[in-house]
């Protein structure tokens, strides 16, 4: 069992979950401080988080994997195609079948939120559900795979930003104020840095490839400054609410989390060869996991 296992759990990419659930975290987080909060809602927006990262991952693996894309020079983590462990045709399968998983999850958060009569609520957020479907799979699969023409890093800016963000905290409260845009900022900077260290540490296999990612684009140099400016983009959103909706010394807390981020930046502007990029994903993905729950925490305390 263990061995049939496997090569799903490393296509799955389970080390990428917490950096998907850390917009969700942060939004519900807001409703819990609101008092405005059901465990049932919070609990579904997870799973079906969760199912829509896990048919990302398979997608990509898929659509990498049959373009050639990930061969031997690539520097990342073994994929499951690639190394012959998962044929196309029973990713192909994983996929449609993880696509109606996530559509059956999205289905059952719509129908515990809203009424009957909230038809707009339900049409918008059923909109959202399929578009996240046809996004994770679009990134990298088909002729026209956005992830090969520099666009992967506004989608997960959107997606891991503003729907989990702010579509996990409407969920809750079917409100929507101004103010939840900033953190839904942070989150989707933040995960969006994470794709840019991706995207840098494989950026010459990418080029050589023509899957011509932002990093390619820009060329190694650049992208560091781009990867600067992302987080720095996250700390200023952060700063900014603190500053107009929190005490200061007490409310703002949570921007500790930052700190590691400090370092993670020092030593990317050092790395002179690629691979060297690949421990700092898990650095940024989980200091953005942390900085939702320190942030949620702070806001529930505040409260």
């Amino acid at each position: 069992m263990k061995a049939l296992l496997a090569p799903w759990l490393l296509a799955a990419r389970l080390r990428t979950l917490p950096l998907s659930l850390a917009g969700i975290v942060l939004g519900n987080g807001y409703a819990l401080a609101s008092h405005r909060f059901d465990g049932i809602i919070f609990g579904l927006a997870c799973c079906t988080t969760i199912a829509f990262q896990v048919l990302s991952n398979f997608a990509n693996d898929y659509g990498d994997g049959i373009k050639g894309t990930d061969n031997d020079q690539r520097i990342g983590p073994d994929r499951a195609l690639q190394k012959g462990l998962i044929s196309a045709n029973a990713m192909r399968r994983a996929i449609q079948i993880n696509a109606f998983v996530a559509l059956v999850f999205s289905a059952l958060l719509i129908g515990y939120t809203f009424s009957s009569h909230q038809w707009l609520e339900i049409s918008f957020f059923l909109f959202l559900g399929i578009a996240s479907i046809i996004a994770a799979i679009k990134y990298t699969v088909g002729s026209n795979a956005y992830g090969y023409y520099s666009l992967g890093d506004v989608f997960v800016f959107l997606f891991f930003g503003g729907v989990s963000v702010i579509g996990s905290y409407y969920l809750q409260t079917q409100d929507f104020p101004a103010f939840i845009v900033l953190p839904a900022i942070a989150v989707g900077a933040l995960s969006t840095a994470v794709l840019n260290l991706n995207n840098m540490r494989d950026v010459e296999n990418d080029r050589a490839m023509a899957k011509m990612t932002l990093a390619v684009r820009l060329g190694l140099g650049r992208a560091k400054y781009y990867h600067l400016s992302l987080i720095g983009i996250a700390a200023i959103a952060a700063i900014v609410y603190v500053v107009l909706k929190q005490p200061f010394f007490s409310g703002g807390l949570f921007l500790a989390a930052f700190i590691p981020l400090v370092f993670h930046l020092k030593r990317v502007f050092n790395v002179t060869s690629p691979k060297d990029f690949d421990p700092e994903l898990k650095i940024v993905a989980l200091t953005t996991f942390g900085l939702s729950i320190f942030w949620s925490l702070n806001l529930y305390f505040m409260a």
